[in-house]
């Protein structure tokens, strides 16, 4: 698996993942996270993650010419979440593709991202997720070295979310 410099031209390639992810996620009744509608077909949503690869430093995970998974990371946090009281990364998208699930390609980006971090003289790295259904977001990256700092909700209220650190 190697980690490449992706960007904007890469949206595509993220709006099947994150579609794929999601007709996942509702294959096994967890809707709440990304609800059913696919994000590719919400301009809104297209323009919100083009956004991220145009303002964000992009990752791709490939595999014998594959796209595997994608990081987006930035420099600033969102701002549903406290802000971080020093320099940070934030990771603001982390997926992988179904067809690479289990393969430890999430584990492999979030290396890459607290090496680019502590590059960057970076001592914090933080994610947020998902903190409803059975929490198996949250236990993801706790096991990926995390520790959960806050909750919070998101979508007027609608969206349970947790905030997580990592020191690096």
């Amino acid at each position: 698996m190697d980690v490449v410099r992706g960007g904007p031209a890469d949206v595509p390639a993220i709006m099947r993942m994150l579609d794929d992810a999601q007709d996942w996620l509702a294959s096994q009744g967890r809707t709440g996270q990304w609800g059913t509608d696919h994000w590719s077909a919400i301009p809104a949503a297209v323009d919100r993650f083009t956004q991220l690869a145009s303002s964000g430093t992009v990752w791709l995970a490939v595999v014998d010419g594959t796209v595997a998974g994608v990081i987006i990371t930035s420099t600033t946090s969102p701002d549903y979440v406290p802000p971080a009281t020093e320099p940070e990364h934030y990771v603001s998208l982390l997926v992988t593709a179904r067809a690479f699930a289990g393969a430890g390609v999430g584990a492999t980006l979030l290396a890459h991202a607290r090496t680019e971090a502590r590059a960057a003289g970076v001592e914090l790295l933080r994610v947020d997720c998902y903190d409803g259904d059975d929490h198996r977001l949250v236990a993801y990256y706790e096991k990926q070295g995390f520790t959960p700092i806050a909750t919070f909700t998101a979508k007027n209220g609608t969206w349970p979310g947790r905030l997580l650190a990592q020191r690096l």
